[in-house]
């Protein structure tokens, strides 16, 4: 498999080995295959990634695969986004299958899809990462859009663990980039509601 090695002539003197060489190698990932693509179903992963979100949204990073404890490199295309169940191979066509890892999130239920849809609708607005479900919506945690998600009414909070899998193409990188015209007075005054009931 493509790897990239590592060498040292000098590790610690208080080993009696010290003068050995000695090296590892790192599974080099550079390819990406979306999940349920042609090219994703000819390959044979021998092995899986668990990754948080956070961790799908960078190109270039190292991991540990969870089942034989290997080392992998990814480098992928910037700005790409890993999504559950994709596969990354290197240059021989060895892969490896990502599997998004559970992280704490807000999932938010509705009594009516109307509500549902408003709620989306506001998250939408300030560019949230947001993950649409026919019925319920997920986001990262943050206990100002919690407020304000309660006093849209009609919704209700919960904090689960969970994957989480959002529309990327919806949001610029965040929920403090990009928003509309109303979102500084709108998210001040979510924080000093959250101050009042929080201390």
């Amino acid at each position: 498999m493509p790897t990239v090695s590592f060498w040292s002539v000098n590790p610690p003197r208080s080993y009696p080995w010290h003068s050995a060489i000695f090296s590892f190698s790192v599974m080099l990932l550079t390819h990406y295959h979306p999940p349920e693509t042609a090219e994703a179903r000819s390959l044979r992963p021998s092995d899986c990634l668990l990754l948080r979100f956070d961790q799908r949204c960078r190109s270039r990073f190292t991991a540990i695969t969870t089942t034989r404890n290997v080392q992998v490199r990814i480098l992928l295309p910037r700005g790409l986004v890993i999504r559950n169940r994709a596969l990354l191979s290197t240059d021989n066509n060895e892969s490896v299958e990502v599997v998004a890892a559970d992280e704490p999130l807000y999932r938010v239920l509705a009594t009516h899809p109307h509500a549902l849809l408003r709620a989306a609708y506001h998250l939408g607005n300030r560019h949230v990462r947001l993950e649409l479900q026919p019925s319920y919506l997920q986001l990262e945690p943050d206990p100002v859009l919690r407020t304000m998600l309660e006093q849209l009414g009609g919704v209700e909070v919960h904090l689960v663990e969970a994957a989480f899998e959002p529309d990327v193409g919806a949001y610029g990188g965040g929920h403090h980039h990009g928003h509309d015209a109303t979102f500084d007075e709108d998210y001040a005054i979510a924080q000093a509601t959250f101050r009042h009931h929080h201390g």
